[in-house]
């Protein structure tokens, strides 16, 4: 009784490489890629040694899939992707430094100040509204500010 298996060719890991390399598209982070690679180069190595069992091809694939995940995270760590905008989308941290009107007036540590069409939470020292305060931190949604 033959198996699912025993008749993979070539051309199936490429299809399975091409297939996770468009799930990639939708994945939002790189990972499927490398599996992707994986699969295509088992695809290669099936090509030129066509006799493989299944069970070879699927260890073959494991293995690339984990040396190419790995060798590409070393490679990043490594060397990272510069930005010209390094704090884009990092709202919070764009804000360090400017200076803002307090809205409502800092209570406790606590107010909120205006910024462009939102307002934003901050903590620091006790202001009345109207006063003006210079961002200094930022955590998460939350602005430190310090008098101005």
């Amino acid at each position: 009784m033959e198996g699912l298996f025993d008749h993979l060719h070539y051309w199936h890991w490429w299809v399975l490489g091409l297939l996770l390399l468009i799930l990639e598209i939708f994945s939002p982070a790189a990972f499927f890629m490398w599996m992707g690679i994986g699969a295509g180069v088992t695809g290669v190595i099936l090509f030129f040694v066509p006799g493989l069992s299944w069970e070879t091809q699927f260890f073959v694939f494991a293995i690339l899939s984990v040396v190419s995940i790995t060798a590409a995270r070393l490679w990043f760590r490594r060397n990272p992707i510069q930005s010209d905008q390094p704090l884009l989308g990092l709202r919070g941290d764009e804000l360090v430094g400017k200076v803002f009107i307090v809205e409502s007036p800092i209570i406790n540590g606590s107010g909120r100040v205006r910024v462009g069409e939102s307002n934003w939470k901050v903590e620091g020292p006790d202001c009345e509204a109207g006063a003006s305060v210079r961002v200094v931190g930022a955590d998460a949604a939350i602005l430190k500010v310090e008098p101005v």
